[in-house]
């Protein structure tokens, strides 16, 4: 409906050139936007006061030129000029009814937009070191990425998605020990586990795991592992790095490496699948090393005079692009930083071709921001093209008991084990109410309960009772919309205007989520559109209606039901038939 009015105004506007009022002139600054309160319209533009200087005319005057030279159409019934020069729209009650037959006619493509044809998007999410399963908070930024990239594709953005996998560096040499150790113990040797290993039970099973396929291969002496070690937990711990890696030499420690990469990421890749995030490229840090992805980024920030060398390390001037202190990206061993990983992922990324990229990471990588954004523009690349977006993890609750999680220490709930409690639907729709920067507390009992208070339920149930009218009407042997042309100027009543007021919004629900990286506000919409439906069916008969009214009725209701599974799927929420 919105899109409509945009194309009267579009070619008021064009009759105005073409007669020489303004020049060829872009509207990108020109809004159309819905009225707060019914009584001025129900949609207002501010056309004449952004072109009013260009027509060297007063903006009262231009609107009244404007509202002359708009097309006829069954949409408007009237238009008025309010204040310094806005154009209030008053659209007929036809305009409204012709929604219902609009999103039954497009069913799922209802909502869809070319907004964004043309332009191609990465969503790069949840992208956690496969150094454990994923957690509760993880769980978050899957959701909300993965509602992210939906929303984008129905905008019409050709939308790639990715997840990058820190398979290289300290965290992973860490596991990669933590994983011997622990299968040496199944060898009945002797170990001094680090404290700051990773602890849990899943690193016991990737050992057994390693110690079924290759038994004894990689029996080391542990005695040699442990022997004058530093009294500085990390530097303990680096040393028993170096002291694996000098023992089993580098074929063999790439071997151990990557069997506890590859099952975690396995299992991750599997966890995901199951809550519905399916990734279009899992892209290697490894790979950037072995591509030489690194190298020609150091190589380019060279080129452009943005490196100095200090103590045999080569730095980044990172303060020149606003950065609050210059960055390491060749320690002086030779030895490239995580920093450097990180910058030469986005150079990749660039390279690529994307018109925009949008990096989302938990709230704790806040600190990372700065720093890539200052590399990517120092790369050469418009800074306009890469946003990071921070996601704030969840807080699960048991009662009123909150739960820790730390990966290292294995004390925590995993995204799986939330799956199993609260099921999908619940875990993805509690994840996208929420705006991602703001605090969040899950509460399972909410999101368990079968009750009006859990949104999801609510909304799901909406679904579910629309689809119960429609089975009841067959068992009854009444008419169906099949038999003929349900005449909607029967629909009167204060809820039926505000279900079709709510229908005609969802496009521009929908564009505006993607333009603005929020699917929480197509999740509020389904909340105050199955309250409304709910509020209706409560109140109005459906089946024992008469005919006509019966036949208005279940057309408008059956929109409602394409809605509201539409929007559930952008939020890889299900729609069920049944409850």
């Amino acid at each position: 409906m919105k899109s409509s009015i945009k194309l009267l105004l579009s070619h008021s506007v064009q009759q105005l050139q073409n007669n020489g009022v303004f020049d060829r002139t872009a509207l990108d600054a020109v809004n159309l936007e819905r009225t707060r309160d019914t009584k001025h319209g129900d949609f207002a533009s501010n056309v004449a006061m952004v072109l009013a200087k260009q027509a060297r005319c007063n903006p009262r005057k231009l609107a009244e030129m404007l509202i002359e030279n708009l097309p006829q159409s069954d949409l408007v019934e009237k238009t008025e000029i309010a204040g310094p020069g806005f154009i209030n729209f008053y659209l007929t009650s036809e305009a409204y009814l012709s929604v219902i037959d609009q999103v039954r006619v497009e069913a799922e493509n209802y909502g869809r937009s070319r907004v964004g044809e043309g332009k191609r998007v990465m969503v790069e999410f949840v992208s956690a070191n496969p150094t454990g399963p994923l957690h509760v908070g993880h769980g978050r930024g899957a959701a909300y990425g993965d509602a992210v990239a939906r929303v984008l594709r129905a905008a019409g953005y050709e939308t790639h998605s990715e997840y990058y996998i820190n398979d290289a560096g300290r965290q992973m040499d860490i596991l990669a020990v933590s994983v011997l150790l622990r299968y040496l113990e199944i060898n009945g040797k002797q170990v001094q586990f680090p404290e700051n290993g990773y602890q849990g039970d899943y690193i016991k099973d990737i050992a057994a795991n390693m110690h079924e396929k290759y038994q004894q291969q990689f029996c080391i002496d542990e005695t040699a592992l442990f022997d004058h070690l530093p009294q500085d937990k990390e530097e303990r711990i680096d040393e028993v790095i170096l002291r694996c890696k000098n023992a089993l030499g580098a074929s063999d420690f790439r071997i151990v490496f990557d069997q506890g990469r590859d099952m975690l990421v396995d299992d991750i890749r599997t966890d995901l699948a199951e809550f519905g995030v399916v990734f279009q490229e899992w892209f290697s840090e490894r790979g950037l090393l072995e591509n030489g992805d690194i190298e020609k980024s150091i190589s380019v920030l060279e080129e452009n005079g943005h490196v100095f060398e200090k103590e045999g390390a080569k730095w980044f001037k990172a303060t020149e692009f606003g950065d609050e202190k210059d960055r390491v990206v060749m320690r002086a061993n030779g030895m490239h930083t995580y920093f450097a990983s990180d910058m030469a992922y986005h150079y990749n990324k660039a390279e690529r071709g994307f018109d925009k990229m949008l990096d989302i990471f938990g709230a704790d990588h806040h600190g990372y921001v700065s720093r890539i954004m200052s590399s990517f523009e120092a790369l050469g690349n418009d800074p306009q093209r890469l946003s990071i977006l921070l996601v704030q993890f969840a807080v699960l609750y048991r009662g009123s008991e909150k739960v820790s999680m730390s990966t290292r220490g294995g004390d925590f709930v995993t995204l799986r084990e939330l799956r199993e409690e609260v099921g999908n639907d619940a875990a993805r729709f509690f994840y996208a109410l929420r705006k991602p920067d703001q605090h969040m507390d899950f509460d399972l009992d909410l999101a368990k309960s079968q009750s009006s208070d859990n949104p999801v339920y609510y909304i799901q149930y909406a679904h579910a009772r629309i689809c119960s009218v429609f089975r009841q009407l067959v068992e009854k042997g009444l008419k169906t919309l099949v038999d003929g042309q349900p005449d909607y100027r029967l629909l009167k009543e204060k809820q039926e205007a505000e279900l079709l007021q709510m229908l005609s919004k969802f496009p521009e629900v929908v564009e505006l989520s993607a333009k603005s990286y929020e699917p929480h506000q197509i999740a509020y919409y389904l909340k105050d559109l199955a309250n409304t439906f709910h509020s209706y069916y409560n109140a109005h008969p459906f089946l024992s209606s008469e005919d006509a009214t019966r036949l208005a009725r279940l057309g408008l209701i059956d929109a409602v039901r394409i809605v509201l599974a539409d929007g559930l799927e952008l939020l890889g929420v299900s729609a069920p038939n049944t409850m």
